[in-house]
C-alpha cells in the first residue's frame, strides 16, 4: 500500500526527440515538440493531457480562452496537479485510475490487453510480438490505453461484479459476458484527429473546449464533469459511474475498464459502459454524421491512410458539408487561425477485426496516422476548394489505373481484380510524399501562376506515379503481355492538360 511511482514526478510520457518526461516537466517545458508511441498511446495521452487541462481551467467562452493562453493553461495545470500530487501515484492507498476492489478479478499477463503483442497459441512472426518486459512507465502507459482503447473479448473477468443487481456483464443464460470494445475504438477502430501546434502546450490549449462548446454539442448532458481521479467510481453504475457517462470528462477518461496492476500483470474486468455513436455520442475527436437515418463515423482504414480524408474532415470551409462532423477540428482550427501562424491537421487510430464478440489485429489491420501541416494566412474556402478539385482529380486517376490494371488481365483471360487493388494502392502509397506539397502549392494565393505551375508538376508526378505502379502489377515478358499492356496502357491526357483553377 505505499505510494510509490507518482505521474507527476517520475518519466514516463515518451516525447520525441527526447524520450519519457513527467507530466510535471510536460507542463513545464514548452520545447517538446510532439509526443511519441504509436497512435493509440498519442491518443491516450492526449486524452489524460486534455483532461488535466479541463479539470485545471476550463475557459467560459472563446475570449476567455484566448486571453487563457497556452501559457497560462500550462501554469494552471502545474497549480492543478501541485493540488492533487496524492492521486497520481501509481501503486499505493489510491493507486491511478485504478480500483482495489478488483482485486479478486483474474490477473492477465500483460501482453495478453496489448493488441500487437501474441500470446497464447497465436503464432510470433515478428521479434516486436514477443512480450516484453514492462517498467513501471510502461504500465502507467498501458493503463491509459486500457481507459479508452481496450479490445473486447473474454479477456476480461466479469464473474467479477461490483455494483448489486448489475445485468450488464451477465447474458440471458446468468453467465459472464464477454468484455464490450472501449469506446474510442467500437467496432472497427475509429478514427482520430486532433489540430496540432508547434508544441506539445501549444497543442494542448488549441484543443482545449469552452463551456460553450461542451453545453452547445449537445453530446454530454451533464456537462464537462469531474476528473475520475478526483473521485473515482465504486462500481458498474454508481452515481459517480452514471455521472461519467453522461459527461465530456467521462469521455476523455472513460474507464472503460476496472484494473489494479500487479508486479507480474493486472487484473482485469469490464468497467463502465459508454453509449456509442448509434446514440449520438461521440468523442469529440471523432468525424460522425448524424444527419443519416443510422449514424455513420470514419473508421480507420490501413488502405486509405487519414490524409486521403483531410477534404471530409475539413468539411465545414464549405456551406454544403459532406456531413460529417468533427467537434475538435471544428472548434480549434477556426481558433488556430486566428492565433498562430501554422498547424496541423493529425488522424490516426488501429484497425481491428472481430469476431464472435473477440476483437483482434489480423491481416491488414494496423495502426495508422497522417500529418497535414498547413498555413493560417491561406486557410479559406479557395484553398479548400482547390485542394477538393486536385483530391477528385486524383480519385479519378487511381479509377482509370484500377480499370486499365483490371483490362490488362482479362486480355490475359484471367481474374485482375486482386491486382488492380494493388496498383490503386500503389499509387495511393506513392502520392502520399507529395501530398504535403500539393497542400502548399493550394495555399499560395500570393502568385497563383506560379501556384498553379507547381500543381501542373505534381499532377505530372502524380501521373508517373499511375504509370510506374501500372507496370509494376502488369508484366511485359512475353509478346501476349506487351500487346496487352500497350493496349490497356492508362491514359492521363486529360488529368493533365484540364488543370482547374478556382
Amino acid at each position: 500500500m505505499n505510494n510509490r511511482f507518482n505521474l507527476i514526478d517520475d518519466p514516463w510520457i515518451p516525447v520525441a526527440d527526447v524520450g519519457k518526461v513527467s507530466l510535471k516537466a510536460l507542463f513545464s517545458e514548452k520545447d517538446y515538440r510532439a509526443l511519441g508511441g504509436n497512435p493509440v498511446q498519442k491518443i491516450a495521452m492526449m486524452k489524460l493531457l486534455l483532461a488535466i487541462s479541463q479539470a485545471a481551467c476550463t475557459p467560459e467562452d472563446d475570449r476567455s480562452w484566448e486571453q487563457l493562453g497556452w501559457q497560462g493553461m500550462a501554469t494552471h495545470c502545474l497549480d492543478y496537479l501541485d493540488k492533487w500530487h496524492d492521486r497520481f501515484y501509481l501503486y499505493g492507498e489510491n493507486p491511478f485510475l485504478q480500483m482495489h476492489a478488483i482485486e479478486e478479478a483474474a490477473k492477465q499477463s500483460f501482453g495478453t490487453v496489448l493488441p500487437e503483442v501474441s500470446t497464447g497459441n497465436t503464432t510470433v512472426l515478428t521479434q516486436s510480438q514477443v512480450e516484453q518486459c514492462f517498467s513501471d512507465a510502461d504500465k502507467a502507459l498501458l493503463l491509459l490505453c486500457l481507459m479508452a482503447f481496450a479490445l473486447g473479448g473474454k479477456k476480461t473477468d466479469n464473474k467479477i461484479v461490483l455494483a448489486e443487481g448489475y445485468r450488464g456483464k451477465i447474458n440471458d443464460k446468468s453467465k459472464p459476458t464477454s468484455g464490450k470494445p472501449g469506446p474510442a475504438i467500437a467496432h472497427m477502430g475509429l478514427l482520430h484527429s486532433f489540430c496540432f501546434g508547434e508544441f506539445i502546450q501549444q497543442t494542448l490549449w488549441l484543443n482545449m473546449l469552452t463551456q460553450t462548446d461542451i453545453q452547445s454539442c449537445g453530446y454530454y448532458p451533464r456537462g464537462l464533469g469531474i476528473a475520475p481521479w478526483q473521485n473515482m467510481p465504486v462500481s458498474e453504475d454508481c452515481e459517480v459511474a452514471r455521472s461519467l457517462k453522461s459527461t465530456f470528462m467521462g469521455r476523455l477518461i472513460p474507464l472503460c475498464r476496472f484494473c489494479l496492476l500487479a508486479d507480474d500483470g493486472l487484473h482485469y474486468s469490464e468497467g463502465i459502459v459508454h453509449v456509442n455513436y448509434l446514440e449520438s455520442v461521440v468523442d469529440p475527436t471523432i468525424s460522425a454524421n448524424f444527419n443519416l437515418t443510422k449514424a455513420k463515423v470514419l473508421w480507420v482504414n490501413p488502405e486509405k491512410r487519414p490524409w486521403r480524408e483531410l477534404i471530409v474532415l475539413l468539411g465545414f470551409f464549405q456551406q454544403q458539408s459532406s456531413g460529417f462532423d468533427c467537434l475538435q477540428l471544428k472548434v480549434g482550427i477556426p481558433r488556430a487561425v486566428q492565433c498562430v501562424e501554422s498547424f496541423a491537421v493529425w488522424s490516426g487510430g488501429l484497425k481491428v477485426s472481430s469476431n464472435a464478440g473477440e476483437q483482434y489485429v489480423s491481416g491488414s489491420d494496423d495502426f495508422v496516422e497522417s500529418v497535414t501541416w498547413l498555413s493560417c494566412s491561406s486557410m479559406g474556402k479557395h484553398w479548400f476548394q482547390q485542394l477538393k478539385t486536385e483530391m477528385e482529380a486524383m480519385e479519378v486517376v487511381a479509377k482509370i489505373l484500377y480499370g486499365c490494371t483490371s483490362a490488362f488481365y482479362e486480355q490475359q483471360m484471367t481474374d485482375g481484380g486482386h491486382h488492380a487493388a494493388q496498383s490503386a494502392d500503389q499509387f495511393w502509397q506513392l502520392c502520399e510524399r507529395d501530398f504535403q506539397s500539393l497542400v502548399d502549392s493550394c495555399e499560395n494565393l500570393k502568385n497563383l501562376d506560379v501556384a498553379s505551375q507547381q500543381r501542373h508538376q505534381l499532377r505530372c508526378r502524380f501521373a508517373d506515379y499511375a504509370h510506374l505502379a501500372y507496370n509494376q502489377f502488369c508484366p511485359q515478358q512475353t509478346a501476349r503481355q506487351i500487346d496487352a499492356w500497350a493496349k490497356c496502357r492508362p491514359n492521363l491526357t486529360r488529368y493533365l492538360k484540364q488543370q482547374e483553377v478556382v
